[in-house]
């Protein structure tokens, strides 16, 4: 069960042994704690739940932190952010007890990984930032089409067909960038360097998983 969660912190670059440079990403590890289990009995899978990332519970609302409540005991004004269930065989469950802390120990440099999250959202976009759209031509007659899709429709069915590409909202998908290297491990302070870029903003929550 190589899976933890992780903050995108943002992009530098390192220079290796060799004096090459790496580019690459900071993210910082989130520790986290078992809370509870799903049984295949009771829920038809196994996995471990987990919580990370406390906060105050004033910047939560009622259903989070009902759902808090119903896993964990959280004292005085902190509470837990996020809860997530990581896939875990059924017969390993008992190596973690509730209140086990998780880290990323299991990760170490030179490791392969896949890391997924939420990719940047950019609003409202035309076919040729959304779609890769080579425009209408800049001669010929032509005034105020050099950003436009062209011709929509096809002969005959009069409407436009499902799945044709045009201009709409774009970015704040689900991304996964898989064989990524981990190239530093910082365990004092929690952070860990991924070689290239992964998906999402400053402060985007990120899984990565072997």
């Amino acid at each position: 069960m190589k899976k933890i969660f992780a903050k995108k912190q943002g992009m530098t670059q390192i220079f290796d042994d060799q004096g090459r440079v790496l580019p690459g990403t900071v993210v910082r590890l989130l520790p986290m704690v078992v809370v509870g289990y799903k049984t295949k009995p009771k829920d038809g899978y196994s996995a471990l739940v987990v919580a990370f990332d406390t906060c105050n519970k004033k910047v939560l609302n009622k259903p989070k932190l009902g759902q808090i409540k119903s896993v964990t005991n959280q004292k005085n004004d902190q509470a837990w952010r996020f809860i997530r269930e990581i896939s875990c065989p059924e017969e390993e469950l008992d190596k973690w007890p509730i209140g086990k802390e998780i880290s990323g120990d299991f990760f170490s440099e030179g490791d392969k990984i896949i890391v997924s999250g939420t990719s940047k959202g950019k609003g409202f976009q035309g076919v040729v930032k959304r779609h890769n759209f080579a425009g209408g031509p800049r001669t010929h007659g032509q005034k105020h089409s050099e950003r436009e899709p062209g011709s929509i429709g096809v002969g005959g069915v009069q409407r436009v067909m499902k799945g044709k590409r045009m201009a709409g909202r774009m970015g704040g998908n689900r991304i996964t960038i898989k064989n990524l290297k981990v190239v530093k491990i910082d365990s004092k302070i929690g952070e860990m360097f991924i070689k290239g870029a992964v998906p999402g903003r400053r402060g985007t929550l990120l899984e990565i998983r072997a």
